[in-house]
C-alpha cells in the first residue's frame, strides 16, 4: 500500500464484524453491562489505557472490600493450632484448594494443591523434588528438557539439575512441531529412567498457545522432546494461559501445573500454587523440612516421618493462610462479573484479533509499514493466539524505534503497556534475531535484562507488549490506535498530535461521538487513520506562571537572555543563565552568582517530597510540583517555599544534628540517607497535593558516591559526590540547541497564532543548571571537558530525556509535541543537554559560578584531564 491517499485501514473490517464471528459472550445483561462494569468496580482507571495484564491483571473494588469485611466479620487463627477460630482457617483453606481444582475442572482424587510463593517458587519446587538420575558410567541419566519460549523461571531449573550431573536441552517450538515418532522411547519396566519436559501452555512473550495435546503426546513417547529412553513427565506451565482461559486438567492432565493468582485475580500477589497430579506426588523427594510437615521427629537423632498428604508434606511452615482465604473472593467475583473464564477468553481474544488487524494494517505514505508484529498466529482462534500482542514501532525507513522510547511516549498518553524482553530471552531472540553473541555483545554495551537501553547499534533489544484482560474495553484498544497513528502518521493525516489532558482530568478517549465521531463500541469501524486523528482532547491546568525572586538574584528571565539566538550566531560560549532546583522536581530558582559546593551548586536537589510510602514523587507522577516555588536566602539561612493559594512557608538550610532523625530513601537504585523536614511543611504540602506528603532533605554527613558511567574513564583521584540528582553534579543546555527545537516546533502552528512554545517555556522545560550561548545547536555533546575560569568540568555523556520535557514549568500542563519533535529530529535517540562533573574542587576555597562567565570547552578528540592548582580555585568564576 503506497502513497499519501492510501486508506492505512482499507482492509480493516468494522468492529461489529469482530463481534459477530467470534460471537462472544457479553458480561452483565446488556450491552452497556462492560462499561458500567469499568465505573462501578474499575473506577480508578478513569482516565487510564491499562494493557500490562499479562504482567499482572487488576482486581475490583467488590473483590477487595468483600474480603475485607470477611477479615473484619470473622477470627482466624494460625491453622496448624486446634482452637475454633484455628479450624475456621483451616476448613477454609480446604474449601479454596477444592475450589482451585473445580476451576481446572478436576477433583482431589487426580491432583492436590500445593500453595506456593508464585509460580517461580512452584518450579523450583518441582526441580529439586523431581527424582532426577545422575548421570553415570551405567546410565545416561535423566533428561531435562524445556521449550525455548519459556520463561527465566524455567530456565532457570537448569541449574538445580545441572548441581545433580542431569543433562539440560532447549528445544525450539518448530523442532518439536515438527517430531511425531511412534512410542519407541515411552518407558516400561526396562526403562525407569524419569525425564521431565516443561512448556508453556502460552507465551509470554507473544501469547502463542502452544497446542495442549502435547501432554499426552509427550507423556506416551508419541513426541519427544529429545530421542531418549525412559519415563517422559511433562510440566505444564500455565500461569499465562489460565489468566484469560479455561484449562480442562482433566482432558490434559500434566503431572505439574505451577500458577499465579495474581494473574487471574489482580489480588493477592505474591500467592501461587503448584497442582501435582497425584500419580506423580510419591516420586517426589524432599530434603528440608518446615514447621507443619512432620508426622514426627526427633531432635536429638536422624528421625523424621512426613505427613501423608503431599500438600503438607511441601508447604513448610505456615501458608500466606489470609491471603489463600482472599482466593475465594477472587473466585466469586471472578464468575459473578464475568460469568466464567470462557466468556473471558472470547472477549480478551475479540480485542486482540481486532487490535492486531488495525496494528498490521497501517502504512506510512510510502507503504512502508508502521510496526512489525512478532506471532506466530494471524490470530485466527484463541485455541492458538492469547490476548497479547509483541511489536516493535518502525520508522517510514523500516528502521526499529526503541522500546524505551515508545513507553515514554505511551505515558504521555496515559497509556500503561510493557517493554523489554520480558523475562523470556528464548522468545525475544527468535522472534527478534538476536543471536547467542549479539545477547553477549549487548552485555559487554551495558544492556542488561529490564533496563532502557532499547538499541545497540541500530539493533533492537527488545520489544514493546500489550496485552488484554478481562475488565478491558474496545475504547482501550481504540485509545491505544490512536496513540500509535497520532505518534507515527501524524504528517500524513495532516493533524498535529492531540494535547493531552491536565493532571488528573485524563482519560481515555470516548468511543461514544464526543471524542472520535463515528465511532462506538458496538459498530465503530477503525478504518482510516484521518478518523482516529480527529479526536482531540484539550483539558487546560490553572495557570500558574512562578514569579521571579526578589531577594537574592536578578530579574532576568530566559526568553530575555536567549531570545534571538540561532545556529549561525558563533559567539563565545558564556553562560547566560543559572539555575539551581533546591527541592527536586519543583520549580527552578534562577540566580546571577551562586556558591559552588561538593555536590554541584549549593542547595541543588537537597531536598525531595516523597509520599506516605516514603518513595520520591516527581514530575512524571504528579506535575503539580512544578508549581512548588522554592527560595533560598543563604544570609537568613532559610528557603521560603510558595506556591498559588497557599501561604509561603519557611524551612531551615540545615538540621539540627541533635533533633534530627534518620531515614533511608532511594534516588535512582541509590540508597540515602534523609531526615524528615517536620510536620509544619508536611502539613502544608499534603494540603496542595491532597494527599499525605513529606519534605525529606538528604543528612550532611551521608555521602552518595557518583557510579562511573559504562566506558566513562573518569579523571584519576577523582571521587564524585552527588545530591539527590538523577546522574550527575551538573547538567548544562546550550541556547541553539534550544533554538532549533524551537523553530521546528513552532513551524508545526498552523494557526499562525503565535508561538507554541516560546524559548522561555523551552530552556525551563530541560531542568538544566548552567545555559550556555554561542554554539551550534547540540555542538555540546563533541565536548569531552569544559572550563569555566579555574573550575574545570568532564562532560559525562548526553542527557537522554524522559516524559517530564512535556510538562509546561509554568504551569504543570502535559503537550505530547515536544517530546516527539525532539525524537523525530534526533535520530529516535531524544538527547538534549549533557552532564557535568567536576574533575577536581578545592573545598577549602570558596568557589562561584555566575552568569556570564565564558566557557572553554575541549572536544573529545583532544582529551587530557587537567590537575588544577589549589592556589587557582578560589577565585570568582566570571570573565
Amino acid at each position: 500500500m503506497a502513497g499519501g491517499a492510501a486508506d492505512p485501514g482499507a482492509e480493516l473490517r468494522a468492529f461489529g464484524w469482530f463481534r459477530d464471528s467470534n460471537a462472544p459472550q457479553p458480561y452483565g445483561d446488556g450491552p452497556g453491562s462492560l462499561r458500567e462494569l469499568r465505573a462501578r468496580e474499575f473506577g480508578r482507571l478513569a482516565g487510564t489505557v491499562y494493557l500490562d495484564h499479562a504482567g499482572a491483571t487488576l482486581f475490583p473494588k467488590s473483590q477487595l472490600e468483600n474480603f475485607t469485611r470477611d477479615l473484619m466479620e470473622n477470627v482466624y487463627g494460625n491453622p496448624h493450632s486446634q482452637n475454633i477460630s484455628s479450624k475456621l482457617t483451616h476448613d477454609t483453606v480446604e474449601q479454596v484448594r477444592y475450589r482451585i481444582l473445580a476451576h481446572f475442572r478436576t477433583t482431589p482424587e487426580d491432583y492436590s494443591v500445593i500453595f506456593t510463593a508464585g509460580s517461580t517458587a512452584a518450579l523450583r519446587l518441582v526441580a529439586e523434588a523431581f527424582p532426577w538420575v545422575s548421570r553415570g558410567p551405567e546410565s545416561s541419566g535423566s533428561r531435562f528438557c524445556y521449550l525455548t519460549d519459556s520463561h527465566t523461571s524455567v530456565v532457570g531449573m537448569r541449574k538445580v539439575t545441572e548441581a545433580v550431573n542431569v543433562t539440560s536441552t532447549p528445544v525450539r517450538p518448530e523442532d518439536l512441531r515438527s517430531v511425531g515418532e511412534p512410542g519407541a522411547a515411552a518407558g516400561g519396566p526396562d526403562c525407569p529412567l524419569p525425564h521431565l519436559f516443561c512448556y508453556p501452555a502460552q507465551s509470554n512473550f507473544s501469547g502463542t498457545r502452544y497446542p495442549l495435546s502435547w501432554v499426552a503426546d509427550v507423556r506416551a513417547g508419541r513426541r519427544r522432546p529429545v530421542g531418549a529412553p525412559g519415563t517422559w513427565f511433562v510440566l505444564l506451565d500455565a500461569a499465562s494461559y489460565v489468566s484469560t482461559s479455561p484449562l480442562n486438567l482433566a482432558a490434559h492432565p500434566a503431572d505439574f501445573v505451577p500458577i499465579s493468582f495474581y494473574k487471574i485475580f489482580g489480588f493477592p500477589t505474591g500467592l501461587g500454587a503448584l497442582l501435582v497430579h497425584n500419580r506423580v506426588a510419591p516420586l517426589l523427594r524432599k530434603t528440608y523440612f518446615g514447621g507443619g510437615t512432620a508426622a514426627a521427629y526427633l531432635a536429638g537423632e536422624d528421625f523424621y516421618i512426613p505427613r501423608p498428604s503431599v500438600a503438607e508434606r511441601f508447604e513448610d511452615g505456615t501458608i500466606s493462610f489470609l491471603d489463600v482465604i482472599a482466593l475465594k473472593h477472587g473466585f466469586d467475583a471472578l464468575e459473578r462479573l464475568t460469568g466464567g473464564m470462557e466468556n473471558i477468553r472470547q472477549h480478551t481474544f475479540t480485542l486482540a484479533r481486532y487490535t492486531y488487524a488495525a496494528l498490521a494494517s497501517l502504512r506510512y505514505p510510502n507503504g512502508a509499514p508502521v510496526v512489525r508484529i512478532y506471532s506466530d498466529s494471524e490470530f485466527s482462534s484463541p485455541e492458538v493466539q492469547g490476548p497479547i500482542i509483541n511489536f516493535n514501532v518502525l520508522d517510514d525507513n523500516g528502521n526499529v524505534i526503541g522500546y524505551s522510547q515508545v513507553d515514554k511516549m505511551a505515558s504521555l498518553y496515559n497509556i500503561h503497556l510493557r517493554t523489554g524482553c520480558f523475562c523470556n530471552t528464548g522468545a525475544c531472540q527468535r522472534h527478534l534475531g538476536i543471536s547467542n553473541e549479539m545477547v553477549r555483545k549487548h552485555l559487554e554495551a551495558g544492556h542488561v535484562c529490564g533496563d532502557n537501553i532499547d538499541l545497540v547499534d541500530g539493533q533492537p533489544t527488545g520489544s514493546v507488549r500489550i496485552s488484554f484482560g478481562y475488565m478491558s474495553t474496545l475504547e482501550d484498544a481504540q485509545a491505544f490506535l490512536r496513540f500509535i497513528v497520532d505518534t507515527r502518521l501524524r504528517s500524513a493525516g495532516g493533524q498535529p498530535v492531540p494535547q493531552a489532558c491536565a493532571a488528573g482530568e485524563a482519560r481515555a478517549p470516548s468511543a461514544e461521538g464526543e471524542d472520535s465521531p463515528g465511532l462506538s463500541p458496538q459498530e465503530g469501524a477503525l478504518t482510516d487513520a484521518r478518523v482516529w486523528t480527529e479526536s482531540s482532547s484539550a483539558v487546560h491546568a490553572m495557570a500558574v506562571p512562578p514569579p521571579l525572586c526578589e531577594a537574592t538574584r536578578t530579574q532576568q528571565t530566559p526568553s530575555e537572555k536567549a531570545a534571538g539566538v540561532r545556529d549561525g550566531d558563533l559567539g563565545p560560549h558564556v553562560i547566560t543563565n543559572l539555575y539551581l532546583y533546591p527541592i527536586k522536581s519543583c520549580a527552578a530558582f534562577e540566580v546571577t552568582r551562586w556558591p559552588v559546593g561538593n555536590q554541584g551548586l549549593l542547595y541543588d536537589r537537597s531536598w525531595m517530597v516523597v509520599n506516605h510510602n516514603g518513595i520520591c514523587l516527581s514530575q512524571k507522577q504528579e506535575p503539580r510540583l512544578c508549581l512548588i516555588q522554592p527560595f533560598i536566602d543563604l544570609q537568613q539561612k532559610i528557603m521560603v517555599i510558595k506556591a498559588k493559594g497557599m501561604e509561603p512557608i519557611e524551612v531551615p538550610l540545615e538540621e539540627n544534628s541533635e533533633r534530627a532523625q534518620i531515614y533511608q530513601s532511594k534516588v535512582c537504585a541509590d540508597r540515602v540517607n534523609t531526615y524528615d523536614c517536620g510536620e509544619k511543611i508536611s502539613r502544608w504540602l499534603s494540603k496542595f497535593f491532597g494527599r499525605p506528603c513529606h519534605l525529606i532533605k538528604q543528612s550532611s554527613n551521608f555521602q552518595r558516591n557518583a557510579k562511573k558511567t559504562h566506558g566513562q574513564d573518569h579523571c584519576p583521584g577523582t571521587t564524585a559526590t552527588l545530591s539527590l540528582v538523577n546522574k550527575a553534579q551538573y547538567l548544562l543546555v546550550n541556547t541553539s540547541s534550544v533554538s532549533e527545537l524551537h523553530q521546528q516546533l513552532n513551524a508545526s502552528d498552523q494557526n499562525g497564532k503565535g508561538e507554541l512554545f516560546p524559548m522561555k517555556d523551552l530552556i525551563l522545560r530541560f531542568r538544566a543548571n548552567i545555559i550556555t550561548n554561542g554554539t551550534k545547536a547540540f555542538e555540546e555533546e563533541k565536548w569531552d571537558e569544559i572550563s569555566i575560569g579555574s573550575l574545570h568540568f568532564q562532560v559525562l555523556e548526553p542527557c537522554h530525556r524522559c516524559q517530564m520535557i512535556c510538562i509546561d514549568q509554568q504551569t504543570g500542563q502535559r503537550n505530547q509535541g515536544v517530546f516527539q519533535t525532539l525524537s523525530e529530529s534526533r535520530e529516535r535517540k531524544v538527547n538534549f543537554g549533557v552532564y557535568l562533573m567536576h574533575t577536581s574542587l578545592d573545598s577549602s576555597s570558596p568557589c562561584f559560578l555566575s552568569v556570564g562567565s565564558q566557557v572553554l570547552p575541549v572536544l573529545k578528540e583532544n582529551v587530557e584531564c587537567h590537575n588544577i592548582p589549589a592556589s587557582e580555585e578560589h577565585q570568582d568564576v566570571i570573565s
